[in-house]
C-alpha cells in the first residue's frame, strides 16, 4: 500500500506543476486577463473611447451605462457579434460581457487564444480543477485546523462540535461556494444548483457507492439516526419548495429557514443529554450525534451503543469520546490534504513507512514541495497556523502582519469611496498588520506555538480562511459562468453536474474509503455523513445566501432568482431520500445491492432529463 500513497504524493505534486504553468500563462498573457472583481472602478480610457464611438456609429443619444465587474452579465450575443468582425472586438467594445473574476475568461479565451481554442479549453479545465483543489485544500489543511482548535479551546462536548464546527468544516467548499454565487447578480441560480445538485450526488450516487462497497458485509447501520436524518433534510427541502413556488423571501423567512438547522441540533442534543440520564439505568431510547456499538441489547432491530470508534470502558456502558477524532474534522483529508497525519494514512488504507527506502521518491518529494509553494505561499502567509507539528514562528509573524492588509485590499475593492478613502484603508491595514507582526514576533517563540493569546490566533485562522475561501469561490463561480458562455449551456446546468461534483468528489471518495476501511463505525459515519453534510449545506448554505440577499434587498423581500428546473432537482432529490427510506427498513437496516443500484439509476434518471431539456431548449420549462 505504500506504491499508493507514493502515487498519490506524485500525482498532487505533479498536479501543483501543471496548475502552477497555468497561473503563469494566465499572468503572461496580455493586460485585459487581469481585472479586479471587486472593482466599482471605472472602465478603461481605451475601451469607453471604443464604446463611445460604437454608439457614435449606431446614432445612439442615450447615455452609455457600463456595469462594473461586481455584476457580471451573460453575454449571449457574442457567438453573432453582429457589426464586429470578431468576438475579440464584440468583448473589447462591451466590458460588460464579463464573468467576473480575478481573470477576464472571456478576453483569455476570445482575444489571448482565438487561435489557439484547444489550448485555452485545457488552460481552463485545469484551471477549474485546481480551484477545487484550492477549496478542499484550504478546507482540509487550514479550516478544519482551526475548527479543532477552537472546538478545543471552547471545550465543546462532541456532540455540540459534531453538529456545528464539523459539517461546517467538511461542507465549508460548498457554503461559500454558494455566498460567492448569490454576491454577484445574476448568478444566485448558479449557486441554488450548485448546492442542490451536490446534494443529489451525495444522497444517490455516494450513497449509492457506500451500499454497493459494503452490500456483502451484511451491516447494520442504526434506525433512529437514519431516520432522524432523512426526516429533517425532507422537512429543509419542503420549506425550500415553499420559497421557491413564492418566488421571494424576507429576512425574516431567511431566518426562519436557517432556524430549521437550530431546531435539528437542539433535537440532536436533546438526544445526547437524554442518552446520559438513562446511561445509570441503561436505557435504550434515545439517538447520539453518530450510533455506536455496545451490549446493551440483544434484539436484532435494537442498535447497540458504544463509544464513537472504539471504547476503553470496561462496564459496556454507552458514551462518547472526550473530542471527535482528527480525521473527523476533515473527512477529505486524505484527497485534498498536504499535512495528513499517520492516523488518517491508515484509516484510508495505506502506509508509506517503506518510502525512506525509496531515495528517488525522498528526490521527487521535495520537488512536489517546491511546486506546491506557489499555490501554497500566499494562504500560509496570509492564515495563522498554531498546530505543533506545523508551528513556524516566521509564518506566524507574516501572517500576523499580511492578513490585514488582505482584508483592507477587499475591503478598499468593495467599497465605492474615493482615491482618498482607498489609501486610508490600506494605511489602517498596514499600521494594524504592523503592530500585530511585532507582537507576534515579541511574544512567540520559535520552539513551539503560543501558549497565550490562543482564541485571538485561532479566531485569526478561522477568519482568514472564510476569506480565502470566498476568494477561491468567486472565482470558481467566475469560471462557471464565463464556461457557461463559451459552451453556449447555462451556467445553472454547468453549477449542477460540474461544479456539484468537482465540489462532492471529495465526500465520493472519502465516504467510500472510511466505509470499507472502517468496519461498523464506518460504515455508519459515512452514511450518516451523507445526509447530514447536504442538509448542512443546503441549509447554511442556502440559508445564508438568502439571508444575506433578502438583507441587501429589505425593506423589499428578496426575489429568489427563477428556475423551474429546480422543481425538477427538488422532485429527484425527494425521490432518493424517500427511496432510501422505503428500502433500509425492509433490508433490516443493511445498505445493499438494491438500495445503491437503485439510487444509481435515479441519479442517471435526474443527468439525463436535464441533460436532454438543455439540449433541446436549455431549460426543463422550454425557455432558454
Amino acid at each position: 500500500m505504500g506504491i499508493l500513497g507514493r502515487n498519490l504524493s506524485k500525482f498532487r505534486g505533479s498536479f501543483n506543476g501543471v496548475s502552477l504553468l497555468v497561473l503563469l500563462f494566465f499572468f503572461a498573457t496580455k493586460e485585459g486577463m487581469l481585472q479586479n472583481p471587486f472593482s466599482n472602478n471605472p472602465i478603461p480610457n481605451s475601451i469607453l473611447r471604443r464604446k463611445i464611438y460604437e454608439n457614435s456609429v449606431n446614432l445612439s443619444t442615450e447615455n452609455v451605462d457600463i456595469p462594473s465587474n461586481r455584476n457580471p452579465t451573460i453575454c449571449t450575443e457574442i457567438h453573432q457579434h453582429e457589426g464586429y468582425d470578431t468576438k475579440c472586438d464584440y468583448l473589447r467594445a462591451n466590458p460588460d460581457c464579463n464573468s467576473g473574476g480575478f481573470f477576464n475568461y472571456m478576453v483569455f479565451f476570445y482575444c489571448d487564444c482565438n487561435k489557439f481554442e484547444p489550448v485555452a479549453y485545457v488552460a481552463l479545465a485545469i484551471w477549474l480543477l485546481t480551484l477545487f483543489y484550492l477549496l478542499g485544500n484550504t478546507a482540509a489543511d487550514y479550516f478544519c485546523c482551526s475548527l479543532e482548535k477552537l472546538s478545543s479551546l471552547l471545550k465543546l462536548p462532541p456532540t455540540v462540535a459534531g453538529v456545528t464546527l464539523l459539517p461546517l468544516g467538511n461542507g465549508a467548499p460548498d457554503v461559500f461556494a454558494s455566498i460567492a454565487a448569490f454576491a454577484g447578480t445574476n448568478s444566485g441560480d448558479v449557486g441554488l444548483n450548485s448546492v442542490l445538485g451536490g446534494a443529489v450526488f451525495v444522497t444517490c450516487v455516494v450513497v449509492g457507492a457506500v451500499s454497493l462497497s459494503v452490500a456483502d458485509k451484511n451491516i447494520q447501520i442504526d434506525k433512529k439516526c437514519f431516520i432522524r436524518d432523512v426526516g429533517f433534510f425532507l422537512i429543509t427541502i419542503l420549506s425550500l419548495l415553499i420559497i421557491l413556488v413564492v418566488g421571494e423571501v424576507s429576512v425574516g423567512g431567511a431566518i426562519a429557514f436557517v432556524s430549521i438547522y437550530v431546531v435539528y441540533t437542539l433535537f440532536v442534543a436533546a438526544s445526547e443529554i437524554l442518552r446520559k440520564h438513562g446511561r445509570a439505568l441503561k436505557l435504550d431510547y434515545v439517538m447520539p450525534l453518530l450510533p455506536v456499538r455496545g451490549s446493551l441489547s440483544s434484539g436484532e432491530d435494537d442498535f447497540e451503543y458504544a463509544p464513537l470508534i472504539h471504547s476503553d470502558s470496561m462496564d459496556c456502558v454507552p458514551h462518547l469520546q472526550e473530542k471527535l477524532p482528527h480525521w473527523m474534522w476533515a473527512s477529505h483529508v486524505a484527497i485534498y490534504s498536504n499535512e495528513a497525519d499517520e492516523s488518517s494514512k491508515y484509516l484510508w488504507g495505506w502506509n508509506d513507512e517503506d518510502a525512506s527506502a525509496d531515495q528517488s521518491y525522498c528526490s521527487f518529494s521535495r520537488i512536489c514541495s517546491l511546486l506546491e509553494i506557489p499555490l501554497a505561499i500566499p494562504r500560509r502567509l496570509t492564515i495563522p497556523i498554531i498546530e505543533e507539528e506545523r508551528w513556524s514562528k516566521a509564518y506566524a509573524v507574516a501572517s500576523a502582519f499580511f492578513a490585514p492588509i488582505l482584508l483592507s485590499f477587499l475591503w478598499s475593492s468593495e467599497d465605492s469611496g474615493g482615491f482618498m478613502d482607498k489609501k486610508i484603508v490600506y494605511l489602517i491595514g498596514f499600521l494594524v498588520g504592523g503592530l500585530l507582526g511585532l507582537g507576534a514576533l515579541t511574544y512567540t517563540r520559535s520552539e513551539h506555538p503560543p501558549r497565550r493569546f490562543l482564541l485571538i490566533w485561532v479566531l485569526g485562522g478561522f477568519l482568514m480562511s472564510i476569506v480565502w475561501f470566498y476568494i477561491v469561490a468567486t472565482e470558481l463561480v467566475a469560471l462557471m459562468v464565463a464556461f457557461g458562455v463559451i459552451l453556449k449551456i447555462k451556467p445553472a446546468l454547468l453549477a449542477l453536474t460540474i461544479m456539484a461534483w468537482g465540489n462532492s468528489m471529495g465526500d465520493l471518495m472519502s465516504n467510500v474509503a472510511i466505509a470499507m476501511n472502517g468496519g461498523d463505525d464506518g460504515v455508519q459515519v459515512a452514511m450518516s455523513g451523507c445526509y447530514a453534510g447536504p442538509m448542512f449545506n443546503t441549509l447554511i448554505g442556502l440559508g445564508v445566501s438568502l439571508l444575506i440577499g433578502a438583507w441587501s434587498s429589505r425593506p423589499a423581500p428578496y426575489a429568489v432568482p427563477l428556475d423551474h428546473s429546480l422543481y425538477w432537482t427538488l422532485g429527484f432529490l425527494m425521490l432518493g431520500l424517500v427511496w432510501a427510506l422505503v428500502v433500509l427498513p425492509r433490508n433490516g437496516m443493511r445498505p445493499g445491492k438494491v438500495l445503491g443500484v437503485g439510487l444509481m439509476v435515479i441519479y442517471l434518471g435526474f443527468l439525463g432529463l436535464r441533460m436532454s431539456f438543455a439540449m433541446g431548449g436549455g431549460s426543463l420549462d422550454g425557455s432558454s
